[in-house]
């Protein structure tokens, strides 16, 4: 049931009012001055705000009370009840944030119509900022392997906290998902996620998008950081922020606090602040793009996102997920991925990352050969991975050594590449390589490979042989 609260200095009106909107099935709460408005405001945000202009014995008139709405709780939608003689106060409401504005004496139809209406409209931006807000799909992670795994337990603690985070990792890793996971998993799931595109906002148009603006012609514009109130703002590659803006930023992460492009009035806002990159920072700030003390306030709590080359056994169940994501959303179809294209995409070269896997999913399912499993030879060449029918694309180095060396050479990458693939999992590899654990370990150790922890995981590292080449 929805509830509305009524001001007005003059008792018979907001009696009135409260009569008519009770008979309409409304619940409704009264209030005669602007302490009491406060009051019940502060109590329980309402479904809906009647407003009186004027206020006698207040120490604040109906605009005041708008303004300081509309910045702490711009969801709810305001209706200005005005007499004759302020209908250009009331227009200028309207500009201030105000759904509407009736004349009085009122039309009790008409305040019915415009009150069920801004009611509709209100509910239809919930559900909207519901459906964004809760956009869970876009915040999955999907993984098994111990870099993975290792992250996301770096992920849950942040959730339970309002620090700020910095994600770092190269393009393509899944940073804006792993932002939205600590979003959907803490206690402001509830409150917006804002992405600020740094790299793609215009330089010169950075300060009005962060901030708002006000104009005597469009009235209030509340900025990305205003609608973001009461959830997170998310900086995706902040190193590409413009230097006046980080000075700005700077100053609302030490007082949350602005002022809008053209405006007079402070707006203060609830955010916790998310950040990505994927260059060095210290070699920004070093360069003087990027100011250091913007880097110490972000960079609370530091957490580094995995490539798809430090998590390749996570290639098949992504590339499932993608499958179905793509079904569900596009029609294209349910297949699977053969043994044989899940080997081969786990010793692919991935300068892309995860998004790079999607993208050659997506591509495969329009291109691909009917409805049955995916095979090999359907995955795109690349330039990393080139081959021609059965034949191996020799380099000009490996194609220039002796058998021997050149045998040596092969069989190091393609251990390295086994077990890399399964994570550094030594009994998984020698499964698949069809070698007795004892043998591969052996192998391993002739052909100068050792095996070291990383995020984790255990991966692959060829030791430096100058000893045995000055031998």
């Amino acid at each position: 049931m929805s509830d509305i609260l009524i001001v007005d200095d003059e008792k018979d009106i907001r009696e009135l009012i409260s009569d008519i909107l009770q008979d309409e099935g409304f619940t409704t709460r009264l209030a005669g001055t602007s302490d009491q408005a406060m009051s019940e405001i502060n109590r329980e945000p309402p479904s809906l705000l009647i407003l009186d202009i004027w206020l006698k014995d207040s120490k604040m008139d109906g605009i005041d009370i708008l303004k300081t709405v509309k910045r702490d709780n711009p969801d709810v939608p305001v209706v200005i009840i005005s007499g004759h003689g302020n209908i250009e106060i009331a227009v200028a409401a309207i500009k201030q944030g105000a759904y509407d504005f009736i004349e009085k004496p009122f039309n009790i139809d008409q305040l019915l119509v415009v009150i069920r209406r801004a009611m509709e409209t209100a509910r239809l931006r919930r559900e909207n900022q519901l459906l964004r807000r809760n956009d869970f799909q876009n915040a999955e992670m999907i993984g098994n392997s111990a870099s993975f795994r290792a992250m996301i337990g770096q992920l849950e603690k942040v959730t339970k906290s309002n620090g700020r985070v910095m994600l770092s990792g190269p393009s393509g890793v899944g940073k804006e998902v792993a932002a939205r996971y600590i979003h959907a998993h803490s206690n402001r799931s509830d409150g917006p996620f804002v992405t600020v595109g740094c790299a793609t906002i215009e330089p010169e148009r950075m300060e009005e998008v962060l901030f708002g603006r006000e104009t005597p012609e469009r009235g209030v514009e509340p900025g990305l950081l205003e609608q973001a109130h009461g959830g997170v703002i998310y900086f995706d590659e902040v190193a590409d922020m413009p230097p006046g803006s980080q000075s700005k930023i700077l100053r609302v992460l030490v007082d949350p606090q602005f002022q809008r492009v053209g405006g007079a009035d402070k707006v203060r806002v609830d955010l916790r602040v998310i950040s990505s990159t994927s260059r060095d920072l210290d070699s920004e700030i070093n360069a003087g793009r990027f100011r250091q003390e913007l880097y110490h306030r972000l960079n609370v709590v530091p957490i580094a996102v995995p490539s798809l080359e430090e998590r390749r056994e996570d290639i098949p169940v992504l590339a499932a997920y993608f499958i179905e994501n793509l079904n569900k959303s596009q029609g294209l179809p349910q297949r699977i991925l053969s043994e044989d294209a899940a080997a081969l995409m786990q010793t692919m070269v991935w300068p892309g990352n995860v998004r790079q896997l999607r993208n050659l999913i997506e591509r495969v399912l329009i291109l691909g050969e009917g409805s049955g499993p995916i095979e090999a030879r359907e995955l795109p060449a690349s330039e990393e991975n080139t081959a021609e029918e059965d034949r191996v694309v020799l380099t000009g180095s490996l194609a220039t050594l002796p058998l021997r060396e050149a045998r040596e050479v092969f069989e190091r990458e393609y251990l390295l590449t086994q077990i890399n693939r399964f994570g550094g999992n030594i009994s998984r590899t020698a499964n698949f390589v069809g070698m007795e654990r004892s043998a591969l370990h052996r192998k391993l150790k002739s052909l100068g490979v050792v095996t070291t922890s990383k995020s984790g995981a255990r991966v692959a590292r060829v030791e430096k042989m100058e000893e045995e080449e000055t031998e």
